[in-house]
């Protein structure tokens, strides 16, 4: 008898560290060199609509401390820069320039390929409970986490 529970972590762990490998050679090959993490960091900051450190850092789930290491390493590579808010000085904005910008092309581009590659060899838009179970795991993930 197969165990569901077993067969579901195995399908999840094995999707996200097989998606997070490809995109990560995909970006390489495109002569990335930024880690998986710095490029969701960069995600990250162009999804945020006021894009201060604590916004941030909660869209992530992280500390401010390590919000901040990965920060001064985007800003050292040239992708980021950071400025203060001249009524309230606490506050850090961080503001992407273009060599993030084209990272962020060739990253949406991987993620589009892949939804429409998935799309097209599996036609999953037509199976209407595998959809749904989708939805309700996200869902799970976003109230849990």
């Amino acid at each position: 008898m197969v165990d569901a529970k077993h067969v579901i972590n195995e399908l999840l762990v094995d999707v996200f560290n097989h998606i997070l490998s490809i995109e990560a050679d995909t970006l390489k090959k495109q002569g990335i060199k930024l880690s998986m993490t710095e490029v969701h960091v960069l995600e990250a900051i162009r999804n945020t609509e006021v894009p201060i450190m604590g916004h941030i850092a909660q869209r992530l789930r992280v500390t401010l401390g390590t919000l901040t290491a990965s920060i001064n390493v985007l800003a050292r590579k040239g992708f980021v820069y950071r400025f203060r808010d001249n009524e309230d000085r606490r506050k850090v904005y961080i503001k992407l320039n273009q060599n993030a910008y084209n990272v962020l092309k060739i990253h949406d581009e991987f993620h589009d390929e892949m939804i429409d590659s998935i799309f097209k060899d599996l036609e999953i838009e037509k199976d209407e409970v595998l959809m749904k179970s989708l939805e309700n795991i996200s869902e799970y993930f976003k109230k849990r986490y």
